[in-house]
């Protein structure tokens, strides 16, 4: 038997950050070297970041690219190496792997399918390669080969299979199989999304199985560009069998993981299946001397119980955006984060996962590793949790006299609870001389029966300068603390809630927000504790808190109940539907409310989508936790001056008119 030992590398990189993707890229080929790992597949573009964005355009990232990638050359003795750079052929730029060998270049396989949907903006920036062609390139004086090849290192063939190319239906694994590969190789940079990894292991089984090859996937991990965040899924199957898996979310610099593939086995797989199809010109040879290795004591996949569990949407998210904020706070060198802490779902939220940030990263890295990461704040104690907490975060809870006890003792008892540093302001003096200064002006005097949505807003704006002077002077990160739901209707405060350099609920919907909060209370995450002290939040009505306590203000009240308006935001903006036949799907759906009811809330839902197009615009960045997004820069593009909907409104009341 032929037992060869591959490896794949989960990279944190950044975006142009030369220097520190290079560190990490030679740091996992020195770890893998120690291991005598022989195959080792680096992610995609990993060189000079996935998320370059029109950066990849520029002549100086591609020379960069090349420096960085000359230099890294010589550290790939005696191992073969995989690795990610965007490369320019003829007047066009390619997002292309190199197959290093014992320290030399062996040639570049371009990307063939590239990925333009979802976040997806590749056709911008680079071409795809055509299927089965291959020429050569020069490169300092030295031509290697490029394009649609595969390798043989060795007498062991070596093709690939890049990122989105393993996700379409005629993918290259298919040309590989007959070709007689042994090993595939893709080198991803895969965002997260939720169940996402159930779906790439999926592929990455159903590949290994079918093409009877060993199949070597890894990505990026962490929030590598500042949207999209990376969980660092690295796989490693042959024959349909899981050898080996990552820790997802990681928060180190880089991770590897190896197996020992039986590559007789999968020819002997191949031998049974399927016909040769050979095509020797489109091979590479490269000698190269794999050790003599003994039969691996495991063949399957050893994964700690928190990795089964972490399919679960409440733990996805809490790892996910945990991870997420850690890289943007180090990657800022903001010195922390400031919160207005409410009292209610949204910002207890955040700073519970401000909270969760320290207490996984601590669990993974250790106290001083993690504050080896956040070596740049002065005075960042190293001594427990706790402090740690508190000097990372702030929380401030400003009061009027609209703010109920409830929604003070929840903030207060939380952030206690949590370690934060605790500020209280009341702003009512300035409210009230905002309303004062302009009812003189207009020589009007403000009232709740005419002015609700102004005599709302100005109490949210009071908010923002204060907040927003505090975060300066600690020179942190300010959360803004919408969410999903709330921009999808505009029911949010322009320079108010949405306040912010970082939005971590924008791409969660409100609904799910409270069940996590619930999830949080009784269960949390695996092998941490839960947060009892939650229930004050979580037994309370999600309300703005901005009409006078005796006009009984709630969210659900003002818009429509959350867990519908949800169903109404994806019908819309996943699967395209109309308003009539959003309406008929409730009606179906929900026998509890009426025909005028339905068609109120579907009308109010469209009326306001359309009128807040500008807001979503103004959002500050947010996270990309899932497959739909209301992102106009990443995902939905909506325009800010529409029609309305109008006609569409139209059709829907006839059907309401006909019952």
């Amino acid at each position: 038997m032929k037992y060869i030992k591959v490896g794949a590398a989960t990279l944190n990189q950044t975006p142009l950050d030369w220097k520190g993707n290079q560190n990490h890229i030679i740091a996992a080929i020195e770890a893998a070297q120690a291991e005598q790992i022989s195959i080792l597949c680096l992610p995609e573009l990993c060189i000079s970041g996935y998320g370059c964005e029109d950066a990849f355009l520029s002549p100086s990232t591609l020379i960069q690219s090349q420096r960085v990638f000359q230099a890294i050359v010589p550290h790939t003795k005696n191992i073969i190496v995989a690795i990610g750079l965007p490369l320019a052929y003829q007047n066009r730029v390619y997002n292309v792997v190199s197959l290093l060998v014992n320290g030399q270049i062996c040639g570049f396989v371009a990307k063939r399918f590239l990925a333009g949907d979802g976040i997806h903006y590749e056709p911008r920036w680079f071409q795809a390669w055509p299927v089965g062609i291959f020429t050569e390139i020069e490169i300092q004086n030295q031509r290697y080969p490029i394009g649609d090849i595969y390798f043989n290192c060795g007498g062991v063939r070596i093709g690939f299979e890049i990122c989105e190319e393993a996700w379409v239906a005629n993918r290259p694994g298919i040309k590989l199989a007959e070709t007689g590969v042994d090993i595939i190789l893709n080198p991803s940079a895969s965002h997260f999304a939720f169940g996402k990894h159930l779906v790439r292991e999926r592929f990455i089984l159903e590949g290994s199985r079918a093409f009877s090859v060993g199949y070597v996937y890894t990505s990026l991990v962490g929030n590598e560009a500042g949207r999209a965040i990376y969980d660092g899924d690295s796989l490693i199957a042959s024959g349909g069998h899981l050898l080996a898996a990552s820790k997802r979310f990681s928060f180190a610099h880089y991770q590897v993981i190896s197996a020992a593939v039986d590559v007789d086995l999968t020819r002997m797989a191949q031998a049974r299946t399927g016909e040769c199809v050979p095509n020797l010109d489109t091979h590479i040879y490269v000698p190269f001397d794999y050790p003599l290795l003994s039969p691996p004591k495991t063949t399957t996949a050893s994964l700690q119980l928190w990795e089964y569990q972490a399919t679960i949407k409440e733990e996805e998210f809490t790892r996910a955006v945990a991870l997420g904020l850690f890289d943007y706070l180090r990657k800022t060198r903001a010195q922390g984060f400031v919160v207005s802490l409410s009292g209610g779902a949204d910002s207890a939220t955040i700073a519970c996962l401000v909270h969760l940030m320290v207490k996984l990263g601590v669990a993974e890295l250790g106290l001083a590793g993690f504050c080896a990461k956040l070596n740049y704040i002065p005075g960042l104690p190293t001594t427990t949790i706790t402090d740690i907490v508190k000097r990372l975060l702030t929380c401030v809870y400003q009061a009027t006299e609209n703010s109920s006890k409830i929604t003070e003792n929840a903030a207060s008892t939380l952030a206690q609870n949590l370690g934060a540093d605790y500020l209280k302001l009341n702003i009512n003096k300035l409210v009230n001389g905002y309303v004062d200064l302009v009812s003189a002006a207009i020589q009007q005097k403000l009232t709740w029966e005419q002015h609700d949505v102004a005599l709302q807003n100005i109490q949210a704006r009071a908010r923002s300068p204060s907040v927003w002077l505090i975060a300066n002077l600690r020179q942190a990160l300010l959360l803004a603390t919408s969410n999903r739901s709330e921009a999808a209707v505009g029911y949010a405060t322009m320079d108010g809630d949405t306040s912010g350099g970082l939005s971590p609920l924008a791409g969660i919907d409100k609904d799910f927000i409270r069940q996590w909060l619930r999830w949080l209370e009784q269960q949390g995450p695996t092998q941490l504790q839960p947060f009892p002290f939650l229930s004050l939040i979580t037994q309370q009505a999600p309300t703005a808190e901005l009409r006078p306590l005796t006009m009984q203000q709630t969210d659900e009240a003002d818009l429509m109940p959350y867990h519908l308006l949800n169903i109404i935001e994806k019908a819309l903006v996943r699967d395209r539907q109309t308003p009539a036949e959003i309406f008929c799907l409730l009606k179906a759906k929900f026998s509890e409310y009426n025909d005028q009811q339905i068609f109120t809330w579907v009308e109010r839902f469209f009326t306001l989508w359309t009128r807040h197009q500008w807001k979503r615009e103004r959002y500050a960045p947010g996270f990309h936790l899932d497959d739909e997004s209301l992102d106009p820069k990443t995902w939905c593009r909506f325009p800010i001056l529409s029609g309305g909907f109008v006609e569409e409104l139209a059709e829907m009341q006839k059907l309401v008119n006909l019952n």
